[in-house]
């Protein structure tokens, strides 16, 4: 049997981008795979340097795999040869997207009013790290998890949730701004705040549900990474049929309390004494949610 085609709902739109780092570029990305046609305006690049973005300098793999298939241009903004340039391409552009600051983009003639003056069917994406006059505020993923909650102790969080979270909602909003044009005809300004992103992947924490008290923060014995004779198993099994089935191999009753001291205490010493290859095989056998690492 063949393999369904990729779905590409963006298949004719052109996007702009004028982001830099992280959350433009990986929104871009996501744009491209959904069928976009994209293209990036930079600065130009520093002597010896193939790009002006940061994130080319100090990863060049996240900056490569983020460009893939776009096409870079680079221009000076503030020159008249850039602002040419920049005319030149938003002629044929579909979709804005930018990462500046709201006062920076007003510098360089892109508000939102002057460009749906010229460009009525033009829209606007614009990532900023806070919603409202605070999008003028300096930030960074780093804060804005801080904001929410999500930074725990003072180790760094494993990944850049805001950023990439808010690259998720900026490609979302592309997606938005073409439903509504299809419907009226004009184009739409969009703001997606790195905050609000911060804010929405925390709202699990906010609920309860990731704290020490609670089911997926460490209370339930289901649910919880433990040590295993060499190395670490995550265990998922949460839903009461996964979670008596874990009972049932520890040698405790089917309906036990996954919150009592004893269970967590029975699951840790079963675990404990089984390798990284028997626990695979036994998830296997038993259709038990569960990974190893080393």
């Amino acid at each position: 049997m063949s393999a369904h085609p990729p779905i590409a709902p963006l298949a004719g739109v052109r996007i702009l981008s004028l982001s830099l780092n992280l959350p433009g570029p990986a929104a871009l990305m996501r744009c491209r795979q959904m069928g976009a046609e994209c293209a990036k305006l930079e600065p130009p690049p520093p002597p010896g340097r193939g790009s002006s973005d940061p994130m080319g300098i100090y990863c060049p793999e996240a900056y490569t795999t983020m460009h893939a298939g776009v096409r870079v241009l680079h221009a000076n903004l503030k020159a008249p040869e850039g602002q040419a340039l920049m005319a030149a391409e938003l002629a044929q552009t579909d979709v804005l997207l930018t990462s500046f600051r709201p006062s920076a983009l007003a510098k360089l003639g892109l508000s939102w009013e002057a460009l749906q003056a010229r460009h009525p069917r033009l829209s606007l994406v614009r990532i900023v790290g806070s919603p409202g006059a605070a999008a003028e505020e300096p930030g960074h993923d780093l804060t804005y998890m801080a904001q929410v909650g999500l930074v725990t102790g003072t180790a760094l969080p494993p990944t850049l949730f805001a950023d990439m979270g808010g690259a998720l909602m900026a490609s979302e909003a592309v997606l938005q701004s073409q439903l509504a044009r299809a419907q009226t005809g004009l184009g739409s300004c969009i703001d997606v705040a790195l905050s609000e992103a911060a804010a929405w992947l925390g709202l699990p924490r906010r609920w309860g549900l990731t704290t020490a008290q609670g089911d997926v923060g460490g209370s339930h014995a289901g649910y919880r990474v433990y040590p295993c004779a060499d190395g670490r198993v995550a265990l998922a099994a949460l839903e009461p049929h996964f979670a008596a089935r874990l009972f049932t191999l520890v040698q405790l009753p089917p309906q036990s309390d996954p919150h009592a001291p004893d269970v967590h205490e029975a699951a840790a010493a079963w675990l404990r004494g089984k390798s990284r290859q028997e626990l695979d095989a036994i998830a296997g056998e038993q259709d038990l949610p569960l990974y190893t690492m080393a």
